[in-house]
């Protein structure tokens, strides 16, 4: 097999015997042995399957280079539709009407009530005796030729892995599309979770975590992601396969469905504990932009300063200069979490600050700058979380995830 080093890939040392990657970003340090490993798979050689394989794919380090033909073909694949009005594709796929009114002509079936997607896929479920199942929405425009389906199933010749993704095209900014680069999906990394928009499933994967979860009328594809990666099943990204996600006609629809994604906060947060953190930070990012709020720049820039030497230390066969600059840039990343979090989960407790805090209107307005155009949806999809968190009266969605830095094998 051939894999390609991620995007946050160095490696340094005498020997190169120190790689850091990943998502959360890691610092392994490689035997000799290893180092050979490592230097094959960076000059795209095929490697056999190894604990450093494993290790570098379940951090996100490495991702598969797939190429056809794949053992599974289109013959093993059924395509799974739930849909509330409309008109059903002629395509051959299932489509399972989610209690229409009046009834979708030529659904494969009806539920008597509109039960939610979850419940509609579920029911699609019972349909199918192929090894793979496509969840796909109906407003989802496939490619009209196959062989662009061949770069998704190379990845199940890999019997560990459970589901793949591909890119979804459709708003500018969209949470459905989440970038170009491949990944490893697992809550609290790069690329947290996969829409089910459209998803391709294997079905005894599937089957053993029991399918959606029927209570969850959004965020139920995100929930599915993360019980299948806590079952042990790789969950792949495969940004280069794109589908197109039309997007709705008017702002306030756009708004409204973030409203909706935001919802699904609360029961995530009381499924999969630290899920859906607002905040992913260390305590030293965290200080340092506690400070320059609170107008103590001086000392924010102390403990920044002091934070990047102190990391010295901890980084073994690491360039000193390198640790400072790992360390800088974790403080500005942190920073920009940080505006995220004032835009979304927090901006109801922001504008109460707003109303008795300079210093906290000016932390505001420089969180709006960060990218004024999301603003918009940013305040809808934490809106959404309020919304639910009042409904299952829990704060969870609210607390931060303050980690250690490094971590290190």
């Amino acid at each position: 097999m051939r894999y390609r080093v991620d995007g946050s890939w160095t490696r340094v040392g005498p020997t190169g015997d120190v790689l850091l990657a990943g998502s959360p970003y890691r610092v392994v340090h490689l035997s000799p042995g290893e180092v050979e490993i490592v230097a094959q798979v960076e000059e795209g050689h095929d490697v056999a399957d190894s604990a450093l394989i494993d290790e570098l794919l379940d951090g996100g380090m490495i991702h598969p280079v797939v190429s056809a033909p794949a053992r599974c073909t289109l013959a093993d694949v059924t395509v799974v539709t739930p849909q509330l009005g409309g008109e059903v594709r002629r395509d051959g796929r299932v489509t399972i009407d989610d209690g229409s009114v009046p009834a979708l002509a030529g659904a494969t079936e009806r539920l008597d009530v509109n039960a939610g997607p979850a419940a509609a896929r579920n029911a699609g479920r019972r349909h199918v005796d192929t090894e793979l199942i496509a969840f796909v929405d109906a407003d989802v425009d496939l490619p009209t030729d196959d062989a662009w389906w061949a770069p998704l199933l190379a990845h199940f010749d890999d019997d560990r892995v459970g589901l793949v993704a591909p890119r979804v095209l459709g708003d500018d900014g969209s949470s459905l599309d989440l970038g170009a680069e491949p990944a490893r999906v697992r809550a609290g990394t790069r690329v947290a979770y996969v829409p089910a928009a459209m998803m391709l499933v294997r079905a005894s994967a599937f089957d053993e975590v029991g399918g959606f979860d029927e209570a969850l009328r959004f965020g139920e594809d995100v929930d599915v992601v993360w019980r299948l990666d806590e079952a042990g099943w790789r969950c792949r990204y495969e940004p280069s396969v794109t589908v197109s996600h039309p997007p709705l006609p008017t702002w306030g629809a756009r708004l409204a469905r973030q409203v909706d994604y935001g919802s699904s906060s609360a029961p995530l947060s009381l499924r999969h504990a630290g899920g859906v953190a607002p905040l992913r930070s260390n305590g030293w990012t965290a200080g340092v932009w506690l400070l320059a709020i609170a107008g103590r720049l001086p000392a924010a820039l102390a403990l920044a300063a002091g934070s990047s030497a102190a990391l010295i230390p901890k980084l073994p066969g690491v360039p000193p200069k390198l640790s400072v600059e790992l360390a800088l840039r974790g403080h500005l990343a942190g920073g920009r979490e940080l505006a995220l979090a004032f835009r979304r989960a927090w901006w109801p407790l922001v504008l109460a600050g707003c109303l008795v805090s300079r210093r906290v209107r000016r932390a505001a307005a420089l969180a709006m700058l960060v990218s004024p155009r999301t603003l918009p949806v940013d305040v809808a999809f934490g809106t959404g979380i309020w919304k639910g968190m009042f409904e299952l009266r829990t704060w969870r969605p609210l607390a931060p995830s303050l980690t250690p830095w490094p971590p290190r094998r």
